[in-house]
């Protein structure tokens, strides 16, 4: 099974792709996807979905995991990241791939043991993880790499997780 994991967002968008066989994972592809504050809104929106396309034509995922989004400040980032999840998941679904939700404790649990981990130890236990020579960098995919394992790791119970 091929799991694409997505740290969702609007400047920069993580992406780890991993091929799974029962507990065994693989990495593909990790990298991020990125738009420019001096864009119109739309034009990154369209960038991020043709970047989204170009992931899932190259290496055909079956199902897609996605960091469930969590803002307690600023309301107006929160719309405009919220726009750009739902193009990054409108991209998946018009590939006919299941999305699956994850919270960042989820993620942590899954890859730690711990849901209040710090990032740097989540960066670590994917490297680890995926045996893996360095940490992925940007942090953004790293990220997308912990939630493609969370998804990797909860397949079994995955009906739960998935978006209705």
């Amino acid at each position: 099974m091929i799991i694409l994991g997505l740290d969702p967002g609007l400047a920069i968008i993580g992406y780890g792709i991993l091929y799974a066989t029962g507990n065994s994972f693989r990495v593909l592809s990790y990298g991020i996807i990125e738009t420019y504050k001096e864009q119109r809104l739309t034009e990154r929106l369209q960038l991020i979905y043709e970047g989204m396309t170009q992931l899932i034509e190259k290496y055909s995922p079956d199902e897609m995991a996605i960091e469930e989004l969590f803002f307690n400040k600023n309301a107006k980032t929160a719309i405009t990241v919220g726009q750009a999840r739902g193009v990054e998941i409108l991209a998946a679904v018009h590939h006919q791939i299941p999305v699956y939700e994850y919270t960042p404790l989820q993620a942590k649990q899954a890859v730690v043991g711990y849901g209040r981990a710090e990032k740097i130890q989540i960066q670590e236990s994917v490297k680890l993880l995926l045996n893996l020579k360095e940490i992925p960098k940007p942090d953004d995919a790293a990220d997308a790499l912990a939630i493609a394992l969370c998804h990797g790791f909860s397949l079994r119970f995955k009906d739960q997780f998935l978006m209705k």
